[in-house]
């Protein structure tokens, strides 16, 4: 069995809707995380991380919308709107990290008026760890490397959006 990643907010290579993009920095949307879905992970799974990353954003870095780790190996899902703030809806024991934008929940797509299209990369990691030992405010690129060192394996879905 394959290792997949779905949602019924968005399909895999299409835009993602207004309900999940920022209300900042006037992109209008509801900030929403999407509800999404997983299955097939690979033996020995003990838990799981989740990115959201825009790898378009022209700040020589991309930027990093959503980072959930230690979320349970029992868990096949995030619920909609379980990236808000505080982390009350999602798996217990899960926790959310540092953004771009500076807070600890999901932040929706807002890139530059005419830019063109950004990608939203959904990674969810399947993790041979039952924890990652980061510190509360790391930054998301120091939680990839240490998602980096436990992955047994990833899934993908990717969203699309412009203004």
């Amino acid at each position: 069995m394959a290792f997949t990643l779905t949602s019924k907010s968005f399909n895999d290579q299409q835009a993602l809707p207004k309900a999940h993009v920022h209300h900042a920095m006037g992109a209008g949307g509801d900030n929403v995380s999407p509800d999404l879905a997983w299955s097939g992970a690979p033996e020995g799974t003990q838990s799981f991380a989740l990115t959201c990353y825009d790898p378009d954003a022209p700040t020589g870095s991309g930027w990093w919308h959503w980072v959930v780790y230690d979320i349970p190996a029992s868990a096949t899902g995030l619920a909609l709107g379980a990236g808000a703030a505080g982390g009350a809806a999602l798996p217990p024991g899960s926790k959310q990290g540092r953004t771009d934008f500076g807070t600890h929940e999901y932040g929706g797509a807002a890139p530059p008026p005419g830019h063109g299209p950004h990608r939203y990369i959904f990674t969810l990691y399947a993790l041979k760890t039952p924890t990652l030992d980061v510190p509360a405010d790391a930054s998301a690129a120091y939680v990839g490397f240490n998602i980096h060192f436990a992955k047994l394996g990833e899934a993908r879905l990717m969203a699309t959006y412009e203004r």
